[in-house]
């Protein structure tokens, strides 16, 4: 974006300090904590249950809800809760509701055994995704909301704080639950983290409601239908709410356009959402304890992630978003590469450091790039569902495609030619094939790259 450019280093650095992107990182944290819960704590749970690679992995065909939570969104711009909504606001009383419904899980859980019982875990956990998919659109559209039509160089700052919450509720957790695992069991390690979701009931209600004119923007949608369509409400109702949202983005953005923009979205970060799936059975299967993967891949992690973060959104607000994306997702494309020459070197506690900076410096970076520009694609009056809609498409690969990530690895195994080459493994191959996953999006941000200029200019001339 051209007016990013223009900002002195010093001035950058001064936008952090803006007390609004304070309320973004808290609600941030809440965002990342339910990955833990049903991703990676989960996912050692169910290795250390003695479950396969395929059984994990199909396991995380839960997080498909991430995917989909779209169809729901528009509820969340215009449905107010009773008593709630009164008090907390349209944003905070929705993020209040789930997380009050993600307690309640996260204790039965902790009274479950998944060996015996992974029916009912399954069950659990598929809520906890459900009621934190529902969160995830209150909570962006709260970050959305936050800054107006003319702050749009601050979206990256935004979004840095949005990242770095994220990482910090499913890092820091995490690395309590896996260092204590061996010794108080996983349902202890769930009784911890029930604690940890009251703490983010707390935040909820510390955060304060940000302003908007979504109420305005959308009774003026219901006007331009009510001349084409009658004045039946609930009709209206209905149309606006369902209708609107996705008619909007495609109007303002052109319908080729706006196809190719989903496509973009859907394919950037699949590679990553792969690596991401089995990362923690992997970790195992090399050869290092919970506690090693709660220190470096949690802790260790957790602050690579918070520096690289910073640094990346200062990259982005100094040079620009689509730079950024280009950059990005190369980087996080060649990162991959550490993980398969890991994966012959065996359970190197240097080489596992320089893997997870190298991985967290890449991810943080092409993170901060793809939330900013999903965020100046979103308009302002169904901000709650046209990011849930961009969203979705870029978790599709996180959650739906990923879920065969352990049958892909089962696969790559039980190719005879690949016992015979000692310089390449199974895991190092499914790594190499992560990395390949992200040319397309590559190609396609430099097909896009003028249709990205138009959008951006569009929108700081408003």
């Amino acid at each position: 974006m051209s007016k990013a450019s223009s900002l002195s280093w010093r001035e950058t650095l001064e936008s952090y300090l803006d007390r609004r992107l304070l309320w973004v990182f808290m609600l941030g944290c809440a965002s990342g904590f339910p990955w833990l819960l049903i991703g990676s704590n989960m996912s050692g749970w169910l290795k250390d249950a003695g479950l396969t690679r395929t059984a994990i992995g199909l396991f995380g065909s839960i997080f498909v809800v991430y995917a989909i939570n779209w169809m729901w969104a528009p509820l969340i711009d215009r449905v107010k809760l009773p008593y709630l909504h009164e008090r907390l606001g349209q944003r905070r009383s929705w993020i209040f509701l789930m997380q009050v419904v993600m307690l309640v899980c996260t204790l039965a859980i902790a009274n479950t055994n998944p060996s015996f019982n992974l029916w009912l875990t399954s069950m659990l956990a598929l809520t906890i995704a459900i009621v934190s998919a529902t969160q995830d659109i209150a909570i962006d559209a709260f970050r959305i909301d936050s800054f107006g039509e003319q702050e749009k160089s601050k979206l990256p700052q935004a979004a840095a704080m949005a990242v770095i919450g994220w990482w910090t509720g499913y890092s820091l957790p995490g690395y309590f639950a896996f260092i204590n695992a061996d010794s108080i069991g996983w349902n202890g390690v769930y009784y911890g983290m029930a604690a940890f979701v009251g703490v983010l009931i707390l935040f909820t209600l510390f955060v304060g409601e940000p302003e908007s004119r979504r109420d305005e923007l959308q009774a003026k949608a219901e006007q331009r239908y009510a001349s084409k369509m009658g004045k039946n409400r609930v009709i209206l109702w209905f149309t606006v709410t369902l209708v609107e949202p996705f008619a909007e983005f495609f109007r303002r953005n052109g319908v080729k356009v706006a196809l190719t923009l989903l496509l973009f979205v859907f394919l950037f970060k699949i590679g990553e959402a792969f690596l991401g799936r089995m990362s923690i059975v992997f970790y195992k299967e090399v050869g290092f304890s919970n506690e090693d993967i709660g220190y470096y891949s949690k802790l260790i992690g957790w602050g690579a992630t918070v520096v690289f973060t910073l640094i990346g959104s200062a990259i982005n607000v100094k040079f620009g978003v689509v730079k950024g994306l280009l950059i990005g997702g190369l980087a996080m494309a060649s990162s991959n590469l550490m993980f398969a020459l890991m994966a012959q070197v065996g359970p190197n506690k240097d080489l596992f450091l320089a893997t997870i900076l190298v991985d967290n410096f890449t991810s943080a970076f092409a993170t901060i790039a793809f939330v900013s520009f999903l965020t100046f694609l979103t308009g302002r009056a169904f901000s709650a569902t046209q990011y849930a809609l961009l969203a979705s498409l870029g978790n599709l690969g996180r959650t739906t495609l990923s879920s065969f990530s352990g049958s892909m690895v089962d696969w790559i195994e039980g190719f005879e030619w690949l016992h015979h080459v000692s310089w390449l493994n199974p895991w190092s191959l499914f790594f190499i094939l992560t990395t390949l996953m992200v040319v397309p999006s590559l190609a396609m941000i430099i097909g896009l790259r003028k249709h990205f200029k138009r959008l951006s200019d569009s929108q700081e001339s408003h």
